[in-house]
């Protein structure tokens, strides 16, 4: 009853009888607890009820193409993103976690129509660079600077390089290419492309000389990794001439590094696929499609993929020569 309305004499023998008959009594309270219950199930299959969410998991994952979520990625936790000034990005003395919803497009130096964000540069401690360039209509680009080598990885769109003998090569989602210093090239893209970019100065060693290459992912042999679970696949020779090498790396849920990782190696990743969690020194960090990820030489290091789908990630390592040197 409402308060503040009087009950009728047959109000109260109508309530007096349910009290009097335990059985009435209760199925009275049922219906009334069953109509409660469907319509909160009403509400929850309705446009706005709690149900109405979206999934985690996307349903037409494997209608997108390749790597789609590096450039359109998940910022944050659905209930965090319209939080101020949060951020998962972290930077610290020997590693630093860059996540897309920080990283800063601006023109890119020497290149048209093309905008950049610089990821990993010296400023922290590295000895080599690694950007993400997004290259729109009728873009072009020009070489490095002297004695600076350059490797290309396209995540999105194609692109034209055209080589120093005037032969152009189309770099499809998936596809790189390793330009050696002062080897003359350009980049042209015709409607829209994102490129993740890796340059150093070369560390020459007497008359070994690196060679210009083409390649895919999908044309690389996988390698045996003793000890190791994972999938792994190099892109670049391992012979000498080559200071630096590019892997992909796959692990599948619940897989992981056995090695826990401390080396005199510096490494730049780019997370293209899936999710997991990464120690980095004394931190553990959840990580996600599109992330990236400097490691100092000597960082405590290692990863484990969760989710329900592969991860990939793209690693810059410096290799082949004597860090007395490098």
């Amino acid at each position: 009853m409402l308060l503040g309305v009087k009950e009728t004499n047959e109000d109260l023998q109508t309530h007096t009888n349910k009290m009097q008959n335990p059985l009435s009594f209760s199925r009275y309270y049922f219906l009334c607890l069953s109509f409660t219950l469907i319509g909160l199930i009403g509400f929850g299959w309705s446009d706005g009820g709690f149900c109405a969410a979206p999934s985690i998991v996307n349903g037409d994952r494997s209608e997108k193409p390749l790597y789609w979520k590096v450039t359109n990625p998940t910022l944050s936790p659905q209930h965090l993103q319209d939080l101020p000034g949060f951020t998962r990005s972290v930077y610290k003395r020997d590693h630093a976690l860059i996540t897309p919803e920080s990283q800063v497009f601006s023109p890119l130096p020497d290149w048209t129509n093309t905008l950049g964000a610089y990821l990993i540069t010296p400023a922290m401690g590295a000895h080599f660079v690694m950007y993400l360039a997004k290259m729109q209509e009728n873009a072009r680009s020009r070489e490095p600077p002297h004695d600076i080598e350059r490797f290309l990885f396209t995540i999105e769109g194609t692109v034209t390089l055209t080589d120093a003998y005037g032969i152009s090569h189309k770099l499809t989602v998936d596809s790189y290419a390793y330009l050696p210093p002062n080897f003359e090239h350009s980049l042209q893209c015709d409607s829209s492309a994102t490129l993740v970019v890796f340059e150093r100065r070369y560390a020459g060693l007497g008359n070994h000389i690196s060679e210009f290459i083409v390649g895919s992912t999908d044309k690389q042999p996988l390698l045996e990794t003793p000890g190791e679970v994972f999938q792994l696949r190099k892109l670049l020779p391992q012979s000498v001439p080559y200071d630096f090498n590019i892997h992909i790396m796959d692990f599948q849920p619940g897989e992981f590094l056995n090695v826990k990782e401390v080396h005199y190696n510096q490494h730049g990743l780019l997370l293209l696929d899936g999710q997991g969690i990464y120690r980095l020194g004394d931190s553990w960090y959840p990580v996600q499609t599109g992330d990236a990820i400097w490691m100092a030489p000597f960082l405590p290091q290692w990863y484990a993929a969760l989710g329900k789908t592969r991860s990939r990630y793209l690693l810059y390592k410096d290799v082949n020569r004597n860090p007395l040197y490098a």
